[in-house]
């Protein structure tokens, strides 16, 4: 039992660290520089603190830990129900599914005992075992940007949009109120940089305000949602709000594992519905249904004077940055308001789930877009339906899954899959969309090339195996068709992407993997025509890379990595990119002191030869900046334990350019070769 017993205990100074290797791990196929990851954080953050009772867990306990599959939690569940109660950890290994290393993957989060874990929700109880944390946090680029550069007052008459409201901070703050797994409530606040802060433009202080309310596995009550809040169906077609992931080493991510209702705490200010929902559990039916009120960033067209005499607003498209900085933008903030009412009924077992869902869209503006040849199918109207259904079915080592959606008057998608396990040492995924062109989302989350789910068929296949106790092989390669025009390609065209992994982890403290990534998509030539339209070419971009993590002693680890790219469209020339970078974490048990410093060297021929690498951050910070042109990056975040329950962050991030003397462009262009941050966190835990 020593092994085991010894990881799972890991003082709790080390949650961190481990929570964000998960993430890190869940998001390492993510290309975005400035993704809100908070809500997945704190799922792993709240069972660390309070691990799973595997002896007591329910099915959509198991679902909601988010590191088991479906294969896994069924046949944890027959186990149980066949042979009783789990005496130790080490029992899981007789369980088809469970390794040794996934166990020790999952251990930090999971118990076994034999006490019970229910909750009883009286006043001195919410008091006495609740847990309240309030976060403030501060940022800022150390250079000016021409944004907050001085201007005379004739020139910004002139120009209003020459320059920002507000001052260079982002500031942060967030209140959350946790009791077990069962009720949350809290409040969170944020100011971009840029926007004003309790003056000008913005007198009430921030300019994104966020509350929620939650409740949990009350009764006939599974979850109670009011205020901020996201919900999430299916596969992601009819209707699924929040971020998902998309194809990474993980083969078994290419199947969504929606929880129906969860609060929203994050500061992206699109992703989350406003209202109310509840969902209600009836033996094995559950039926959830949810409401939203939104005021939402728009375009308006005030060329159609015949609506604006009527009072009716005409946009051009929906805002999705959630900046208020400038007279522009101050314009587009919640210029309408988006109504959303929908349900989801579905019959649930352990082994077969079907799910219907019914989802309804207004806003109260006439929607006139710039329509173009690729986007002509697109709707238009200022309301919209989708329907849908979705099923779950695990048959001895085969789990099944799909969805069908409808747009009332327009397009369908579907998407249908397997994952099978053919041994404890093989499985194996696969995976079929076909997205039509005139199919348009609500909001939708299904696997695909596309940033919307429209105008686009695929297939894909994974394989990951177990050739040797110190080996794992990790594949996927997805082939895809565009049937109809696309956004600067102006012919229907195809692709594909693999990517195939080999990892060696010897021991606990060494791992390291190989990698090779490849995907080759079409796009307008960059030839000028005097006559006719743009033809298509491709390019074929490919990613090498090397990664090693070794735990030099229990307070010290190394994580390094090497990555090369190679970027090619047809008629041009190759570009090329490479990163180096090395890694050093210290995290003692006995110190109050942390720290995660990073050196890295980076030179790219193009924005097109870019390369995204994750860096560690102060908690619920997350950072996967794209690393181009040439030159150096080095950060340094350091935690600092000033007595239990009141913990501090500082981050400093330095970026030095040897080929370029502008950064950036426009308002964010800062004059020189070098970008710094500071950031700045306190933690109060009570």
């Amino acid at each position: 039992m020593g092994a085991f017993y010894s990881f799972g205990q890991t003082d709790v100074d080390q949650k961190n660290e481990i929570i964000e290797q998960r993430v890190e791990y869940l998001v390492d196929n993510a290309e975005e520089s400035d993704v809100d990851y908070t809500t997945i954080f704190e799922q792993l953050s709240f069972f660390y603190d309070r691990p799973l009772n595997l002896n007591r867990a329910k099915l959509i306990e198991l679902k909601e830990l988010s590191l088991l599959t479906d294969f896994q939690i069924n046949n944890l569940l027959s186990h149980i129900e066949e042979n009783g109660k789990l005496m130790t950890l080490e029992e899981l290994q007789t369980i088809d599914g469970f390794d040794k290393s996934t166990i020790q993957f999952i251990l930090p989060f999971v118990k076994v005992t034999s006490n019970v874990d229910s909750p009883q929700l009286s006043f001195n109880e919410l008091l006495n075992n609740g847990t309240n944390q309030l976060f403030v946090r501060y940022q800022q680029i150390i250079e000016e940007k021409k944004g907050f550069s001085d201007i005379t007052d004739s020139a910004l008459t002139a120009s209003p949009n020459s320059r920002y409201f507000g001052n260079e901070a982002r500031i942060f703050t967030r209140y959350k109120y946790n009791y077990g797994n069962y009720l949350s409530f809290g409040v969170t606040a944020e100011k971009d940089p840029g926007e004003d802060f309790f003056n000008g433009t913005q007198k009430n202080g921030f300019d994104f305000y966020s509350a929620h309310f939650f409740l949990k596995n009350q009764g006939k009550i599974k979850q109670l949602a009011i205020g901020d809040y996201q919900a999430q169906f299916g596969q992601g077609l009819t209707f699924w709000s929040g971020l998902a992931f998309g194809k990474s080493a993980d083969i078994m991510s290419v199947k969504r594992s929606a929880i129906g209702l969860k609060p929203y705490t994050s500061v992206d200010e699109n992703l989350f519905m406003r209202g109310a929902g509840l969902a209600l559990k009836f033996d094995k039916i559950e039926v959830t249904t949810f409401y939203s009120r939104n005021k939402v960033d728009a375009n308006i067209d005030y060329s159609d004077s015949t609506l604006v005499q009527d009072e009716v607003l005409s946009i051009t498209s929906i805002q999705q940055t959630g900046f208020h900085r400038t007279v522009n933008e101050l314009e587009d903030k919640d210029a309408i308001t988006k109504q959303t009412i929908g349900g989801h009924l579905a019959f649930m077992t352990r082994k077969l789930n079907i799910g219907f869902t019914g989802v309804f869209n207004e806003i109260n503006a006439q929607f006139n877009p710039n329509l173009q040849v690729y986007n002509q199918f697109r709707n238009t109207k200022s309301e919209q339906t989708n329907l849908g259904i979705d099923y779950n079915w695990i048959y001895k080592n085969f789990n099944f899954f799909g969805e069908f959606a409808q747009s009332i008057e327009a397009g369908k998608a579907i998407v249908a899959g397997a994952l099978i396990n053919l041994d404890t040492r093989l499985a194996l995924s696969v995976l079929y969309r076909n997205y039509d062109r005139d199919f348009s989302p609500i909001a939708s989350a299904g696997i695909g090339e596309n940033s919307v789910n429209e105008n686009e068929k695929g297939l894909y296949f994974g394989i990951v195996a177990k050739p040797l106790n110190k080996f794992t092989v990790s594949a996927y390669y997805d082939q895809f068709v565009f049937p109809w025009l696309k956004y600067q390609i102006n012919a229907p065209s195809n692709g594909y992407q693999y990517l195939a992994q080999l990892t060696y982890k010897p021991s606990k403290k060494l791992e390291m993997y190989l990698r090779i990534k490849e995907r080759r998509k079409g796009e307008n030539t960059d030839i000028d025509l005097t006559e006719g339209i743009d033809y298509t070419v491709y390019r074929k971009q490919t990613n090498y890379r090397y990664n090693l993590s070794y735990q030099v002693s229990p307070s010290i680890k190394l994580k390094s990595r090497v990555e090369l790219i190679n970027s090619h469209l047809e008629e041009t020339p190759t570009e090329v990119g490479y990163l180096i970078y090395q890694d050093v974490v210290y995290q003692s048990l006995k110190s109050p002191f942390s720290f995660s410093f990073r050196y890295g060297i980076f030179d790219t021929d193009s924005y097109n030869a870019r390369i995204y690498a994750y860096e560690n951050d102060v908690l619920y910070a997350f950072s996967i900046p794209a690393y181009y042109n040439r030159g150096t990056r080095t950060y340094l975040t350091v935690r600092y334990k000033i007595r239990r329950g009141l913990d501090v962050w500082l981050r400093y991030g330095l970026t030095y350019y040897d080929n370029v003397d502008v950064i950036s462009s426009g308002l964010e262009e800062i004059q020189g070769n070098t970008k710094s941050e500071i950031k700045a966190q306190i933690r109060f835990k009570f």
